[in-house]
């Protein structure tokens, strides 16, 4: 785990024992630190008894603590803990913020940090593929992989490549990035903000947090992310502040994994952050080729007759899916679930390339509405009638696609679970067409 100096001596508490505060409380302690922790469960608060104090911080008198760490999905503006921590001048604070303070302690490094509404993850996964082709140590942390500080330090000049959430750069103050990227931004998490406004500024936060020479890039999607390079320019010395036109990255077709226009875009981040960190295109270049996507976005799950079979399970809001949309030009689109938005205007540019729509969960009758006038429409109602459907309809050169452009809580416990569901229902009817849906699809 990474340890330091800095939280000796110090008192702090850790509301919320999942892997994240785990390994807080560990590396607090393991830097001399006198922590209290709790969690709602017993049996997370019974692992820390007798190494630390087993209180609830929001009945405990905070005056004199470092901070209260707690995990990035408490709500800071409806959790009472906020204002609780406030009234005693104690900073709410989270894992990263943490990890920031003990970097000084740490062998010579540099930091990524890497934020967006949409295409973070794998931005940050190729960022870090590419770190390794280069013969770079390198780790992933933040909001994807495991926790930063439960993983073992670098040595001198290895890469911490970090995905940041908004809710983790709400919960972190002296995170100073070498290069810091946003991506895109379109509203998102709005009931954790005061609009999107509030939003933005909570993704803005990463870069007022960079030292004046340290890095910034930012994509040109959309008017708000050139909004904040503009902003991060005035403050910024001059050079430092790259806004990135992905058509000028050749050679999309040679990357597999990285199809459509939203992964060009996270791509030419990615490439400009290597750059950055001063890693050429002999390098990179092989890189993008070699990449291997994420599970559940645009990820290629099989191929038989001549279509291709898609899980596109993490574009849970339109606007996530419409660049998906835009990767081919024949698609049986899979689409439905909670949802986030009531219009998929954002997917209209590219309703063109799509052959049929099959509408499943919540969100499928209103959908359904929407597209009838526009395309061919199937009720499907659950994901193993939808593939069913698709997979008959297809021609060879089709794409079959689950990118649902809302969340999965009304019949999958997460997009996960979805993308799984999407996996093994192909899996079974590419093995036998009248096969009925394997077990715990949701169907």
């Amino acid at each position: 785990m990474i340890v330091s100096p800095a939280f000796s001596g110090k008192r702090f508490a850790v509301l919320g024992l999942a892997r994240s505060g785990q390994a807080s409380v560990e590396a607090l302690l393991a830097g001399g630190a006198d922590v209290t922790v709790w969690d709602s469960r017993e049996e997370p608060r019974a692992a820390y008894e007798g190494r630390c104090t087993i209180a609830d911080p929001l009945a405990t008198d905070l005056t004199g603590f470092a901070g209260v760490v707690v995990s990035p999905g408490v709500p800071l503006n409806r959790h009472p803990i906020a204002a609780h921590a406030a009234s005693f001048g104690v900073p709410v604070i989270g894992d990263i913020e943490l990890f920031a303070q003990a970097r000084a302690d740490l062998p010579p490094h540099r930091v990524v940090g890497i934020t967006g509404t949409n295409g973070k993850s794998t931005t940050t996964m190729l960022v870090h593929h590419i770190c390794k082709a280069a013969g770079l140590e390198a780790r992933l942390g933040g909001n994807i992989g495991l926790p930063v500080l439960g993983q073992e330090p670098l040595p001198e000049g290895g890469v911490y490549v970090l995905e940041l959430s908004s809710y983790q750069i709400d919960l972190t103050q002296s995170l100073d990035c070498d290069v810091a990227a946003l991506i895109n931004l379109s509203p998102d998490h709005l009931d954790r903000y005061d609009g999107f406004e509030g939003y933005a500024a909570a993704k803005a936060r990463l870069f007022r947090m960079q030292s004046a020479r340290h890095h910034a890039v930012f994509g040109c999607g959309d008017e708000h992310t050139l909004k904040i390079a503009r902003e991060t320019s005035a403050t910024h010395d001059v050079g430092f502040v790259h806004v990135v036109q992905p058509d000028a990255l050749e050679g999309q077709t040679a990357w597999p994994s990285l199809q459509g226009p939203h992964n060009l875009q996270n791509a030419a981040i990615a490439v400009e952050i290597a750059r950055q960190l001063g890693i050429g295109e002999d390098v990179w270049g092989p890189a993008l080729t070699s990449f291997v996507g994420l599970p559940h976005r645009m990820e290629r799950v099989a191929e038989a007759n001549g279509v291709l079979f898609v899980n596109d399970s993490k574009a849970t809001n339109p606007a996530s899916t419409a660049p998906a949309l835009g990767a081919y030009p024949r698609i049986h689109w899979i689409l439905g679930g909670l949802p986030k938005s009531d219009n998929l205007d954002e997917c209209a540019p590219y309703f063109d390339h799509v052959v049929a729509a099959y509408t499943i969960g919540e969100a499928g009758p209103m959908f359904a509405d929407i597209l009838d006038p526009i395309m061919p429409v199937n009720r499907s109602e659950m994901m193993c009638d939808a593939v069913r459907q698709a997979m008959q309809a297809a021609q060879p050169g089709d794409v079959v696609m689950l990118s649902p452009a809302c969340a999965s809580f009304d019949q999958f416990r997460d997009f996960e679970a979805r993308g799984d569901s999407f996996r093994q229902i192909v899996e079974a009817l590419i093995a036998d067409s009248d096969a009925p849906c394997p077990p715990g699809t949701g169907s």
